[in-house]
């Protein structure tokens, strides 16, 4: 029955365009374009362009034809002006029913959008009069273009730009010419393995714009779907807008009832759909019920509370069995009520293997990150979760006394690239894209573990978790606009290669992710990478770290030196990991009266010989260990540092040297691994820091 109800819903939504046919004939689709509706570079374009796949979903009711025509531009004064070539004649006598135009990406080109873009839309309503003429009822749809990547030739010195304008402008004309827009961008952006000259889809890119198209024109989506995220025992953010969003057949009517309240609303033309409830406080347990025409879901366990996203690499990642902690942690999971899990797991690790050839087509398929399914506590099934992501959880919920939720999607190994949107990174950093396994953006072992893994790939494009862009394509965009209260971050292992890169890209990062959830002020705590003998960068790497939390808003970092492991990248010590998060989330994100982070260095003022180095948030100041203060060390102009000898003097530290005659630079736990021990009243321990403003004005000065 739920076959023939789809079927029947299908055949509805194509009656517009059945009703189109003339004299009880077929209808008649033209497909107007140029090289990527022609088929250009397809082995077998007679049965693989794209409206040869149209036709046969379409059936044979349908007379769809092929117009494209390589190299055409939609500029009457372009370079290969469409309307001078034999292809628009043919179209023109075709006198079609129902007329899809993919027009403007050749026009692109300098010859043409510099000279001529104000023609531009001039240009695309004589276009459409002219197929309304020659068929007055015709139905016509206007393409939202095919993406041009980041390794075409052209595409920073023009093309990037006027492509997005482009697109701005036919979604004008769309909406001002009464014509339907098929947005054949989005679909195909996250899909660059399928563009091997970045510009034209190989066979597989063709059978997605096929598909793409004819939901256009049918309006046929699929029916009622939902994200994976949303689901039984799913926590909703509280104090926000409790939202429902998903997808059903073009026009259909969604209802969505939750709790007492029902909203209704209408699938737009690209089938997305929406409802919103006012914010509530916390609560629960509620039920959901979606229904349309085409399917009905209903959920339960609903809890209004606070939802975080875990996410980052393997120190993240690491698994609750796998820790110190473990048997507490495990013992404790069945008592905990108000927690809820939702875990995004890799279909396979990132371990030294050759993988087959249905991981790497699932790998290029954004299959890499399985869909989660939101879960209460217990002790087998935590043993496999995030031991950051759950004790955070756990300690949160008894300190609000609410539920909380959070999502873990942390991928070992990964990359900061990999976590940012692919537009974020095309305009800022497009080199980081570019032949990214022999680039010197990404950290060599990220590099080469990804040529070793896709091994016996026969696609030079083939994809890995470790590609910029790769895992928020697959694992932030399939969540994104799910309300959050904020994000716990642990990257940078695979990073640390490049500080000054990092900065860049974090901050990226953060725009990226913020601009997904349109929240700006979206808070981020993350967690300061620990101490690790062989890592002579990290040092370096954790004063920059320091220096992001300081500058960038609502951001927040948790110091985890003091628990590394000085022959371990992981170190097990992460439940304290996941109470100093806690702590600075109580602090910062909920303002609640606690302290929020150790000692904050604020610079320092010599003293003769001795030098003082300033503090806030240093109520208490003390060692650890209650032994002498370690790791700190002072330097004359000449660079040079020495370790000094520290004492405490109320929320400073007095520091001097016998070599040192002049401080005028100080760094504390500047080593891989340090067992500095300074911390704060709370038990907080200092950041890693260097100030050297003397070498920095002589750098400066180069």
């Amino acid at each position: 029955m739920h076959k023939i109800l789809l079927t029947l819903t299908a055949l509805l939504l194509a009656l517009p365009l059945s009703l189109a046919a003339k004299d009880g004939g077929k209808t008649k689709v033209a497909c107007v374009g140029n090289s990527v509706t022609f088929g250009y570079g397809l082995a077998h374009r007679d049965t693989e362009a794209y409206p040869v796949r149209l036709q046969q979903m379409l059936g044979d009711a349908y007379d769809v034809r092929n117009f494209g025509h390589s190299g055409a531009t939609l500029l009457r004064h372009g370079h290969r002006p469409y309307h001078a070539l034999p292809e628009y004649q043919a179209a023109i006598d075709f006198a079609a029913d129902i007329v899809v135009i993919h027009l403007g990406l050749n026009d692109t080109d300098p010859r043409n959008w510099p000279q001529y873009g104000d023609e531009f839309v001039a240009d695309y309503r004589a276009l459409i009069d002219a197929f309304r003429k020659a068929n007055a009822k015709a139905q016509i749809y206007l393409c939202v273009m095919t993406p041009i990547f980041h390794d075409h030739r052209r595409f920073d010195s023009g093309t990037r730009e006027w492509h997005g304008l482009i697109n701005a402008r036919i979604r004008q004309i769309a909406a001002t010419t009464d014509c339907g827009l098929i947005d054949l961008y989005t679909p195909l952006h996250c899909r660059p393995d399928l563009f091997p000259d970045a510009l034209h889809p190989n066979a597989e890119g063709a059978a997605i714009l096929a598909r793409t198209v004819y939901s256009g024109l049918t309006g046929n989506y699929g029916g009622l779907r939902l994200p994976a995220i949303y689901g039984d025992g799913m926590v909703v953010q509280r104090d926000k807008d409790i939202v429902f969003r998903g997808t059903a057949n073009a026009g259909e009517k969604v209802s969505v009832t939750f709790g007492r309240e029902k909203r209704t609303t209408t699938a737009a033309p690209d089938g997305t759909w929406r409802v919103t409830f006012a914010p509530r406080t916390a609560g629960g347990p509620y039920e959901a019920r979606i229904t349309a025409r085409s399917g009905e879901r209903r959920l339960s366990d609903i809890w209004v509370g606070e939802v975080w996203l875990c996410s980052g690499q393997s120190n993240m990642e690491l698994r609750v069995n796998e820790t110190l902690s473990a048997q507490a942690d495990m013992a404790a999971a069945d008592t905990l009520t108000r927690v809820h899990l939702y875990d995004m797991p890799a279909i396979c690790a990132t371990y030294a293997v050759v993988w087959d050839s249905a991981r790497l087509d699932s790998v290029n398929r954004l299959q890499y990150l399985r869909d989660g399914q939101w879960r209460r506590p217990t002790a087998k099934g935590v043993a496999r979760f995030s031991s950051i992501a759950y004790n955070f959880a756990r300690m949160l919920a008894d300190s609000l006394q609410c539920h909380v939720g959070v999502i873990s999607n942390a991928v070992g190994g990964s990359t900061t690239e990999g976590w940012i949107d692919r537009s974020t990174l095309e305009e800022h950093m497009p080199g980081v894209l570019r032949q990214w396994k022999h680039n010197d953006y990404v950290m060599g072992w990220a590099r080469e573990r990804a040529l070793y893994n896709t091994k016996n790939a026969t696609s030079p494009l083939q994809r890995h978790p470790y590609e910029p862009a790769y895992l928020y394509e697959n694992g932030i965009a399939p969540i994104a606009g799910f309300p959050l209260r904020g994000v716990l971050w642990y990257q940078g292992e695979s990073n640390a290669h490049n500080i000054e890169l990092h900065e860049r890209l974090f901050t990226l990062l953060e725009q990226s992710w913020r601009r997904a959830w349109h929240d700006a002020s979206l808070p981020f705590h993350f967690v300061q990478l620990s101490g690790l003998s062989t890592r002579p960068s990290w040092p370096s790497f954790r004063d920059s770290q320091r220096r992001l939390a300081d500058r960038l808003p609502h951001t927040w970092m948790a110091v985890s030196s003091d628990l590394g492991d000085s022959l371990d990248v992981h170190p097990r010590r992460k439940y304290e990991v996941a109470r100093r998060l806690t702590v600075s989330a109580l602090a910062h994100t909920y303002g609640r009266p606690t302290v929020g982070n150790g000692p904050h260095y604020d610079g320092f003022r010599t003293e003769g010989r001795t030098l003082r180095a300033l503090f806030s948030t240093a109520d208490g100041l003390h060692a650890a260990d209650g032994a002498a203060l370690r790791g700190f060390e002072v330097a004359d102009e000449d660079g040079v540092f020495h370790p000094a000898k520290a004492r405490i003097d109320g929320t400073t530290v007095v520091l001097e040297s016998p070599a040192v005659k002049h401080p005028c630079a100080v760094r504390y736990a500047y080593r891989p691994y340090t067992d500095a021990n300074l911390v704060n009243g709370a038990g907080l321990p200092a950041s890693t820091f260097t100030d050297e403003p003397a070498f920095e004005g002589a750098k400066n000065l180069r």
